[in-house]
């Protein structure tokens, strides 16, 4: 049996400002129709084995995902919330002890997939799946090594040692060596003998954890009794906020790969890309004959090998090579391509700056469905809000704010104090600050609503809540 673990716990600031700390780039539409990860979990359709996935998240994604998992029509019981990040040892450590304790699956091969990478083809990736996890059951950790097509800096490589199986095209690991220079990249690309570092691996539960009580005992017993001591709650396992935290914060490369004498790489040749900056996605999307790469609305003259991305707007460019232009409905980045790694810079800056392009666009998904702030004043704020249908909001109230609905489209049924009622189209409502309310969507259409929001506060943190479908009543 195979058990995909999708990690799904980065925050893509290399993106920004298409993905955002809470809707990182993992969770958005950027090569295709469905997001990165549901075609991370789409592209395992038809491997042989498979049980359902495990996926590991940060509590603040914990809705996007399983809504995104129950759009593919994909069963997740097992979404397992990190308090905070602590890299990929923890987090896969986590799945394993998950695994062990609660399903008692020791046998089990653990599948390791970040949420976040695109692989074109899918046959040859099955086919590296299936030859893995003949070698992960022979007590093997698996690594996959992408086949480099150039000198690349941006990666870390595995050297290929021996044979493990020829049958398999299994090697066994001679080193694993950090990002190189360019004449070291071209070296390693020359020789044959090198692979890129996917971050994806394949082993048994047994295996990685008994490797893990060996090489990085602290990790493993921290996230030991961070699954003991977590809780179930709908289909997340919360772990234990303090014995996670205890952990040490490391790659599962540094904490077991590099040390251990099982390491085992499986060339992969599938049109591999981890889309770590804007630079990646131009390269993997369908280029005009300028080389250019267009999206939403644009205008151009004179441009040539670029990434023009509209979101919100009308974009016009003009003159411009080799060049990056995204736009948001709060932000513009305009980067020359061949320093789109560099957009990290900005992101630090927004962090030091504290600004909330760091985190949110102006539409912000919930549970229930999103608001988008159309206005905002120091003493009024308008949102747009649209509900899901069979959803609602938790029964809550305000401190510092009043607040007015009036339905645009769709059905509302609503709390207000000690009353519940209808309202439909073109009708309002008032709630007095103080007011416990609750606003529902009992219809078979999305409701939208026009909220305008009065008072001295207006921040996002002016909530109590008293009863809350999502759990999120503390």
């Amino acid at each position: 049996m195979i058990i995909p673990v999708i990690l799904s716990g980065g925050t893509g600031s290399r993106l920004w400002p298409m993905s955002r700390e809470l809707n990182p780039k993992q969770f958005l539409s950027l090569c295709g129709e469905q997001t990165m990860l549901q075609e991370t979990m789409a592209r395992l359709e038809g491997v042989t084995d498979l049980a359902d996935p495990i996926i590991v998240c940060n509590e603040d994604h914990r809705f996007m995902v399983a809504q995104q998992m129950n759009e593919l029509g994909v069963k997740v019981d097992k979404i397992i919330l990190e308090p905070v990040g602590r890299n990929t040892a923890p987090a896969i450590a986590a799945a394993a002890e998950y695994i062990q304790e609660k399903e008692g699956a020791d046998d089990a091969v653990m599948l390791i997939l970040a949420a976040d990478h695109i692989i074109q083809n899918t046959e040859e990736f099955h086919r590296v799946i299936e030859a893995g996890y003949r070698v992960a059951e022979q007590g093997q950790l698996i690594t996959f090594g992408i086949v480099p097509d150039k000198a690349e800096t941006g990666y870390g490589y595995i050297k290929r040692a021996d044979f493990f199986s020829q049958q398999d095209n299994a090697y066994t690991v001679e080193r694993f060596v950090e990002k190189p220079d360019i004449e070291t990249a071209q070296k390693y690309f020359n020789s044959g003998e090198y692979y890129w570092n996917s971050g994806m691996f394949m082993f048994k539960t047994s295996t990685i954890l008994e490797e893990l009580k060996i090489l990085s005992p602290e990790i493993h017993q921290a996230v030991k009794k961070a699954v003991s001591d977590g809780i179930k709650d709908l289909d997340f396992c919360r772990l234990d906020k303090d014995s996670f935290i205890a952990s040490p914060s490391d790659s599962i490369d540094y904490a077991v790969m590099e040390k251990t004498n099982k390491a085992v790489v499986l060339p992969l040749d599938a049109d591999w890309n981890d889309v770590g900056a804007w630079s990646a996605l131009w390269e993997v999307k369908k280029r005009d004959e300028n080389g250019n790469v267009f999206h939403g609305d644009i205008l151009h003259h004179d441009v040539s090998n670029s990434y023009i991305h509209a979101d919100e707007r009308m974009v016009a460019v003009v003159g411009i090579d080799n060049c990056v232009v995204v736009e948001t409905a709060d932000a513009v980045l305009v980067v020359d391509k061949d320093r789109s790694q560099d957009v990290k810079t900005i992101v630090n800056q927004l962090k030091a700056t504290s600004r909330e392009e760091i985190l949110l666009h102006q539409r912000v998904y919930r549970p229930w469905g999103s608001y988008e702030t159309l206005e905002e004043t120091e003493r009024f704020k308008v949102k747009r809000i649209i509900v899901n249908p069979g959803a609602k909001l938790s029964l809550q109230m305000h401190h510092h704010r009043s607040e007015h609905w009036v339905v645009v489209k769709g059905t509302a049924k609503i709390v207000c104090g000690d009353k519940e009622f209808i309202l439909t189209e073109d009708q309002s409502n008032y709630i007095p600050l103080g007011t416990q309310h609750r606003l529902e969507n009992p219809g078979v259409i999305p409701l939208e609503i026009i909220e305008v929001q009065t008072g001295a506060y207006l921040g996002e943190d002016d909530i109590v809540r008293f009863d809350d479908h999502y759990g999120r009543v503390e």
